[in-house]
C-alpha cells in the first residue's frame, strides 16, 4: 500500500474530525462527533486522544500512543493498551497516511491489510467532491468501501468537562 513519501508530524498534530471510516470491532458504529487529537508526548511519541459521543449519548475517550516506523514518518504503529502493556508484541496496529492535502486539511489513513480506513478533516464537514476524490484514492489502492460508516458530525468536540461529568 502506498503512503505519502514524507509526513510533517508537526503539521499533522492537532484535532481531526472523522468524516468516514470502515467498521472497527472496538468502535461504536453509531458513535457521533468523533475526533482524534494528536500531540507530542514527553517521550517523543505521539499522544492520540480519540473522543466521541457513543450510541447511548455518553461521551467516550480512548488514549493511545503512536510511533513512526519509517524514515518518512507516514507509517506509524499505534497502541491503545495501558502504558505498562505496550511493550508486548503484536499489540500495536498500523496507521499509514496514504494521502494528505498540501495544507494538511484532509488526510486519508489506512492499514496495509486494507481492513481499516479513515478519512479525516480539520473541519467537521467536507465537500462531497473532496470526499469522493479521497475515497477514490482508497478504492484505487484496493479498499472495499461498501461498509463505509459516515458518523454524524455536529462540529462539537467532546470536552474535558463533558468527560468528567460522565
Amino acid at each position: 500500500m502506498a503512503t505519502v513519501p514524507r509526513l510533517d508530524l508537526d503539521r499533522y498534530l492537532g484535532t481531526w474530525f472523522e468524516i468516514c471510516r470502515l467498521p472497527l470491532k472496538w468502535e461504536d458504529a453509531k458513535a457521533r462527533d468523533i475526533t482524534a487529537t494528536y500531540s507530542l508526548d514527553t517521550n517523543g511519541a505521539i499522544r492520540v486522544d480519540n473522543r466521541c459521543i457513543d450510541e447511548d449519548g455518553k461521551p467516550d475517550q480512548a488514549i493511545g500512543q503512536a510511533v513512526p516506523t519509517d524514515a518518512g514518518k507516514a507509517r506509524l504503529k499505534v497502541s491503545f493498551l495501558p502504558q505498562y502493556l505496550r511493550w508486548l508484541p503484536f499489540t500495536k496496529g498500523d496507521y499509514w497516511v496514504m494521502r494528505i492535502a498540501a495544507d494538511y486539511s484532509v488526510a486519508l489513513v489506512g492499514t496495509p491489510d486494507r481492513t481499516n480506513l479513515w478519512l479525516l478533516s480539520r473541519t467537521p464537514q467536507l465537500p462531497g467532491d473532496v470526499r469522493d476524490d479521497y475515497l477514490s484514492s482508497a478504492s484505487a489502492q484496493g479498499f472495499d468501501l461498501t461498509a463505509l460508516i459516515t458518523p454524524l458530525q455536529s462540529g462539537n468536540i467532546v470536552s474535558d468537562n463533558l468527560l468528567a461529568q460522565a
